[in-house]
């Protein structure tokens, strides 16, 4: 069955294709969100929310529950065990969102969801797009029960393995990380900050340490192989290897984790004639700096408001110049996340020079200002 139903069909319900159908609704479109999972299956991997996408978030009435919800860090830090390498200030960057905010991609996408159920709008879900085809005037998403939904445009937003920008015949260009990286969210006691968010460096491999709401903080560290599911004995070597080491960290629990492989690819373009990509389908990379949910974001956020205007009748061309706008901004997230990742994973031979260029460095205020800035996202306003 064909339904002729949508300004917009979005392929995917993760945190970009919801804000992507929050911003929509609320701008006035006819809107249709599908989905391939159940919900609640997505895994918990993002857990930063930067000042940028709470100001972008504003409008569209989420980010007073992501606030009241999330833990307020004013602070990250860059280390080396215990040594204080540089201290980036996000308490005093010109926002009403003066810190980063750790809050699990769970809780994240339930608020969304929530402020998209308020305006009238849905998720489809599991329904699974099996094809996409588009002409002059319209583009078709095919599911896999046989029904098609046509709209004047398709937000692609499904993912990193996305079905829609393989279907549009856009390239995603780049490579793979070597080491495996592990996700666990852990009760822990001992020698960890509560208002910091921690970047340790290590021969070994880097880790953060991130404090979420309940006690819990969440781990992401680089390791060569790493289990399916990491026990609190795995997280515990990590952290004896590389986190603190006069006050040490004790893992008590883990309430959950997971392992992942990292790429670091961005799409040849973000539109294809009636298709536009967003989040992970145009991008994915290192999570050192945590700003790929939150490009994620943005992208959507960007992509509803001018797919609106052209909607309302101005022209073409401004997608044109969103997707080029897009395109640019994840080349320079991407090269930033590689060059902390490079940066954490250095050899012993170059650790004492690294560590005495990034002190020397972070004694700067401008040095730390400017960083904190870029991860804020708010050199992006």
């Amino acid at each position: 069955m064909t339904k002729e139903i949508a300004d917009v069909v979005i392929v995917g319900a993760g945190p970009a294709g919801l804000t992507a159908g929050i911003a929509l609704t609320q701008l006035g479109h006819e809107v249709v969100i599908v989905d391939s999972q159940a919900e609640g299956a997505n895994t918990s991997r993002a857990a930063v929310v930067h000042p940028r996408t709470l100001e972008l978030l504003e409008p569209y009435g989420v980010t007073a529950a992501l606030v009241g919800r999330g833990v307020h860090t004013p602070t990250f830090t860059i280390r080396d065990r215990d040594r204080l390498l540089m201290a980036v200030p996000f308490d005093e960057l010109p926002t009403a969102y003066p810190y980063t905010l750790m809050i699990s991609q769970a809780d994240t996408e339930k608020f969304l969801l929530d402020r998209l159920t308020e305006l009238g709008g849905k998720v489809n879900r599991p329904a699974t797009v099996t094809g996409v085809d588009q002409d002059s005037d319209l583009v078709t998403a095919t599911l896999a029960d046989g029904d098609r939904i046509r709209a004047r445009y398709l937000l692609g937003a499904d993912g990193m393995h996305s079905l829609v920008r393989e279907h549009a015949g856009i390239g995603f260009t780049g490579g793979t990380y070597a080491e495996s990286f592990i996700l666990a969210d852990v009760r822990v006691s001992g020698g960890v900050p509560a208002e910091e968010v921690i970047l340790y460096f290590s021969p070994a491999g880097l880790v953060v340490v991130a404090p979420l709401p309940d006690g819990m903080y969440r781990i992401v560290a680089t390791v060569d192989e790493a289990p399916h599911e990491p026990d609190a004995a795995f997280v515990q070597r990590l952290l004896d290897e590389r986190g603190p080491q006069a006050r040490p960290a004790v893992v008590e629990e883990v309430v959950w984790g997971s392992r992942f492989r990292v790429h670091h690819r961005i799409a040849d373009t973000f539109r294809r004639g009636r298709i536009l990509l967003a989040g992970d389908a145009g991008h994915v990379h290192s999570p050192a700096g945590g700003q790929g949910m939150n490009l994620g974001i943005e992208d959507a956020v960007t992509a509803a408001e001018t797919l609106s205007r052209v909607l309302a009748g101005e022209p073409e061309r401004l997608l044109d110049e969103h997707a080029a706008t897009r395109r640019r901004t994840a080349e320079t997230v991407v090269a930033t996340a590689s060059q902390l990742t490079e940066l954490a994973t250095a050899s012993a031979r170059i650790r004492p020079v690294r560590n005495t260029a990034m002190r020397l460095a972070g004694a700067a205020p401008a040095v730390r200002r400017r960083l904190a800035w870029r991860l804020s996202g708010l050199d992006r306003r």
